[in-house]
């Protein structure tokens, strides 16, 4: 008898719009069960949101009167958010699953540090510091995401194991150096203090100019990444090499039939993926603590690959999403339990990952059908079906592909 077990097929075609509705309605899913979680913990959930919401965007009182301290803590908070996601989507866009950009935004924060306070002299101007700093962290995090790499592109080691595990030697490291280290402040869990060339500009900075700013400690972390995002937008969707990283995604045994080279692009998007994770461990020790602390980042890297997933690893959707999860870090440090920031991250990313699955996925279900005399391969019902779309054509010469799909005979 044949099998009849239940089966989960991709669609032939997926739209956008159903992929957006599937996120939405996705998100609004989390926050019901977010909302159902904390009262659970005996927690009001219309006051724990409106708190989350006050405290990370600030009211229309506060706007009307210039008052925007929440989100210039939400900037701060998004920014490292923002840098590694835009990181890890450039892998993601590749089936490159790259799970260790907190241990590389540790790495580059670590060799931003070593620049800061042993590299240059304290009385380097502030634009050579920054830049000498900024290359150092995205150099660091950078090699730090080539480990797996050429593991991945040469040996064919799975890069999400070896990603994760370089994650805690990361952590290790930092804690070596200043927990009771060469670099350790008398003891402390921390290095000395920056010298002030080292610090990157903030808006307070500039409330002389501006009064508005006073008070607002957004930096320049942000330009940052937003720079970064319109870099990768233009990588991605025009240039050749963008091209090649999302056919090799798509599929890399066309990619390779037409000639990419797979393991040169698999060093060079995880060289560049860590290097932003880097960039975003400078700018988190350069423009918020001005030291190095042992586990200064509370998941940032984390986040990070939640924000780009829920942005469908779009660069400029993910500025939205890490804002969001900036607000959720911002706004939830002040509700109790502890922890209400990262389980609705948690919630939130199980959730879209299956609407996700919804949209690019139908289950096909078995159904025997008996007729006397003999035995009959079950028919499939397909749940969610959809017409099969063209065919796209080859990259280079043969025959397209069948489109055909779900058909058994009778």
């Amino acid at each position: 008898m044949a099998d009849r077990l239940i089966r989960i097929e991709p669609r032939l075609e997926t739209s956008r719009l159903a992929s957006l509705i599937a996120s939405v309605a996705g998100l609004a899913l989390a926050l019901l069960i977010g909302a159902a979680l904390l009262r659970a913990a005996g927690v009001d959930p219309a006051a724990a949101y409106g708190a989350i919401l006050r405290e990370a965007f600030g009211t229309p009182a506060d706007w009307a009167a210039g008052r925007f301290y929440g989100l210039s803590d939400t900037i701060v908070r998004a920014t490292p958010i923002l840098l590694t996601g835009l990181g890890v989507l450039l892998g993601f866009k590749m089936r490159l699953w790259n799970i260790g950009a907190e241990g590389q935004l540790f790495m580059g924060a670590w060799a931003a540090t070593g620049i800061a306070l042993f590299v240059l002299p304290k009385d380097t101007p502030k634009p050579l510091m920054l830049t000498t700093m900024a290359l150092a962290g995205m150099l660091a995090g950078g090699l730090w995401a080539l480990i797996p790499g050429m593991l991945k592109a040469w040996l064919g080691v799975n890069e999400i194991i070896t990603t994760l595990m370089l994650n805690y030697v990361a952590f290790q490291w930092i804690s070596f150096f200043v927990v009771a280290g060469p670099w350790s402040e008398r003891g402390f869990q921390l290095s000395p203090q920056f010298p002030e060339s080292a610090w990157l500009p903030r808006l307070t900075d500039y409330a002389q100019q501006v009064p508005a700013f006073a008070g607002l400690t957004a930096h320049l972390g942000f330009v940052f990444g937003l720079v970064a995002a319109a870099a990768l937008w233009l990588i991605l969707y025009r240039s050749r090499w963008g091209y090649e990283i999302r056919v090799i995604g798509d599929n890399p045994q066309a990619a390779r039939y037409a000639g990419m080279n797979l393991a040169r692009n698999i060093l060079l998007v995880m060289f560049i993926s860590g290097a932003l994770a880097g960039l975003a461990g400078m700018s988190e020790v350069a423009g918020v603590v001005h030291r190095l602390q042992d586990r200064f980042s509370p998941g940032y890297g984390f986040s990070g690959i939640i924000a780009a997933w829920l942005a469908k690893l779009n660069p400029w959707a993910i500025l939205l999403t890490s804002i969001l999860f900036g607000g959720l870090l911002v706004g939830a440090k002040q509700l109790q339990p502890a922890g209400i920031a990262f389980m609705l991250q948690g919630v939130i990313l199980f959730v879209v990952i299956g609407a996700e699955m919804l949209t690019r996925y139908r289950l096909v279900i078995p159904r025997h059908q008996a007729i006397p005399g003999r035995v009959e391969a079950p028919a499939r019902l397909e749940v969610y079906p959809s017409d099969p779309a063209p065919a796209a054509p080859p990259l280079r010469g043969g025959p397209p592909p069948s489109t055909e799909a779900g058909k058994e005979e009778g």
